[in-house]
């Protein structure tokens, strides 16, 4: 049935960014028209650097808190679709959805898929095993909880993304320093935290595991194990991600796990990102995103697998009858990959890299982006957002590309930055 734009069918994609927009040529590539929604009047702080391209759109709408103009403006278009793309527009994807009676997951748990201390207590009411935690907006009692709970103890905000914000500590005085740290302060999202959440550290090896549902049937696109190392005052840095083969043993658990997960927190319908501790009690959730994996993960994994997490999502919202004959099966591993991140020990003004010649010419790298450029300002890596450079490694061996990840983090270091020195120019 003809839209507004003329006869391709239509699907919105709520706050989709560049940081997402390969699933908005994905849906192209399928022959939908794509309407993009803004859910925030601003671009929040974390999106400044990857604003959308305008001509992937039939139509920008900017919500400015009227839902139901919005909701006008949306439905001249006739989406088949309703679709989050960044974290932050997953609460309004929901509200879109269930307002155009299009396939959604409802809005009764919108914000625990969006809030990191609402998702872990929904997991607890379902009998879903997860950790121990404390919502926090008292010093007093922060300290007090960590020293009856003792060992290592997770601070950060409730509603941020990536790792922005999150501090190990190993007293209770880290933890009363680190939430005086955040409370008050803007997230990535340029909202305040006006609580933030503490949780027991999760012992074991984290891993990645990406999913598509359709009408509460859940597909696992792909699986990634996290490298981590202790760097610059971070005691769990994630510097790289591997891609799992389908068949290893640690893949059953996590499935089965994170299908428990994916009903407690009513995701029926779309892709979500969930990040696992395997812990010697089993599998036991750090946080979900009900939304497509960031960081270039869907497209790496295409390399590997030859499809991922997008064309699921394609499947899931326009061809729901190819989803159900589909799903369910294992994913076949074509290729090893891996995407590492260089983890700068140093901050100033970025003269240039030396040893990226190196990187490139080891066997099984495939692409590599600066995300600070000479001349631009380097931070200290603290958390996925300060890489400032990531490294994809693509190879028919695992060997070969395990090799190389450990070849990058050979050449990491400070002679791997070099500065420009003060009173100096470029």
């Amino acid at each position: 049935m003809p839209d507004a734009t003329g006869d391709r069918p239509c699907v919105v994609v709520v706050d989709a960014y560049a940081a997402v927009r390969s699933l908005v040529l994905a849906f192209r590539q399928r022959g939908f028209d794509c309407v993009r929604v803004q859910s925030t009047i601003g671009v929040p702080p974390v999106y400044r650097s990857a604003l959308p391209v305008a001509s992937d759109f039939v139509a920008d709408i900017q919500h400015e808190g009227d839902v139901a103009a919005t909701v006008a403006a949306v439905r001249a278009f006739a989406p088949v679709a309703v679709v989050p793309g960044g974290e932050v527009g997953v609460e309004f994807a929901d509200l879109l959805a269930d307002s155009l009676g299009l396939p959604g997951n409802g809005t009764a748990l919108s914000a625990a898929r969006r809030d990191k201390y609402l998702m872990v207590q929904t997991l607890h009411a379902a009998g879903v095993h997860a950790g121990r935690q404390l919502r926090v907006t008292d010093a007093q009692e922060l300290e007090m909880w960590h020293r009856r709970l003792g060992g290592r103890v997770v601070i950060k905000p409730l509603r941020s993304s990536g790792s922005q914000g999150v501090h190990f500590c190993d007293s209770p005085e880290e933890s009363v320093a680190a939430y005086r740290g955040l409370i008050g302060e803007l997230d990535v999202f340029a909202q305040p935290n006006r609580a933030v959440v503490a949780q027991e550290y999760l012992s074991g090896t984290e891993y990645m595991v990406n999913t598509v549902s359709r009408d509460g049937r859940h597909q696992v696109c792909d699986v990634w194990r996290t490298d981590r190392i202790s760097a610059n005052g971070i005691v769990d840095l994630c510097d790289a991600l591997v891609l799992v083969p389908s068949p290893d043993q640690v893949v059953p658990a996590l499935e089965k796990y994170a299908f428990e997960v994916l009903d407690a927190m009513g995701i029926q319908h779309g892709p979500a990102h969930l990040e696992v501790r395997l812990t010697p009690e089993g599998p036991c959730l750090v946080e979900i995103g009900a939304r497509i994996a960031g960081g270039g993960i869907p497209a790496t994994a295409g390399l590997g697998i030859g499809e991922s997490q997008l064309e699921w999502t394609v499947d899931a919202y326009t061809d729901p009858e190819r989803f159900r004959q589909r799903v369910g099966t294992g994913y076949a591993l074509q290729r090893h990959c891996a995407i590492a991140g260089m983890v700068s020990p140093v901050e100033g003004t970025l003269r240039e890299y030396q040893g990226l010649d190196e990187i490139r010419s080891l066997e099984s790298f495939h692409a590599l982006a600066l995300l600070v450029e000479p001349g631009g300002r380097l931070s200290v890596t603290v958390n996925d957002l300060t890489f400032p450079v990531l490294v994809t490694l693509v190879h028919p061996l695992r060997s070969v590309v395990e090799r190389d990840l450990n070849t990058i983090r050979h050449l990491d270091g400070r002679a791997f930055y070099a500065l420009v020195q003060a009173g100096r120019g470029t």
